[in-house]
């Protein structure tokens, strides 16, 4: 087991994984942290101990009091600035060095074809490239995001995976720089995903959801009993990443139906 300082690589890898995990599953005898640990030479609690390092530096987990291990590095703060200013970069750069790395190849198999019916083996060249990249970028954000709510839609509770999505705030496509940054991010089932991404709801600066007027004159039984009673109620916040209030205010002003009459 390598000792000693950790190296620029090690430390963004450790970062890398603790977007993905809950906090209260930073621990020694986590599989992940566990096989990690296998991968870059470190013992599990030294992988779990840099990762609450990390943590001592987010302030996400330190607002709520909880203050990690408290003994970030100067390069550890580098590598959270350096996220944070590049999530696509480093996320894409963070996966090739895991599979450089001796990464299993079962798990790389399952990153790129995740829910996706098109296999990367019906493609060659650039374009199979391209596409296990953007499975590589989806697949980071889908984990930062449902791990920082804890696995729950944040407006119904529901805890189905099968039934969850990573939900982008600003659109994918509106904002490159911000892609991946799991603050673009909110957890929720495939039909409150839909009615957000259509402008259905959106919400406010305090994260209450607004039900749009189009909603409120629906007939339908199911928008009556489903939807119209979120109007007025405050999501459920995740541990980490919050939503920033910047992105919130872009899609009610840019997205929400009752703003674009």
């Amino acid at each position: 087991m390598a000792t000693g300082l950790w190296t620029e690589e090690q430390i963004k890898l450790a970062f890398y994984l603790y977007c993905q995990v809950p906090y209260g599953r930073i621990h020694g005898r986590n599989p992940e942290i566990m096989a990690l640990a296998k991968v870059i030479g470190r013992t599990p609690d030294a992988v779990a101990m840099k990762m609450l390092n990390i943590a001592s530096i987010d302030p996400a987990i330190t607002s709520t009091g909880r203050a990690g291990l408290g003994n970030a590095s100067v390069l550890d703060r580098a590598v959270w600035e350096e996220f944070h200013s590049d999530w696509e970069r480093l996320a894409v750069e963070c996966q090739m060095l895991r599979q450089r790395l001796g990464k299993d190849a079962k798990e790389q198999a399952e990153i790129v074809t995740e829910s996706d019916e098109l296999s990367v083996d019906d493609f060659t060249g650039e374009t199979r490239q391209a596409l296990t990249t953007q499975r590589i970028k989806q697949h980071f954000f889908r984990r930062a995001v449902l791990s920082s709510y804890r696995g729950r839609c944040c407006m119904s509770g529901l805890t189905d995976s099968r039934l969850l999505i990573a939900s982008h705030i600003v659109p994918w496509s509106s904002d490159k720089a911000n892609r991946l940054n799991p603050s673009n991010g909110l957890c929720l089932s495939a039909l409150h995903d839909r009615a957000f991404d259509k402008g259905l709801i959106c919400l406010a600066d305090d994260f209450t959801v607004i039900i749009s007027d189009d909603l409120k004159r629906c007939s339908d039984v199911f928008v009556k009993e489903v939807l119209l009673p979120l109007n007025g109620i405050k999501i459920e916040l995740p541990e980490r990443f919050a939503p920033q209030p910047a992105f919130v205010a872009w899609h009610r002003n840019s997205i929400f139906v009752d703003n674009r009459k």
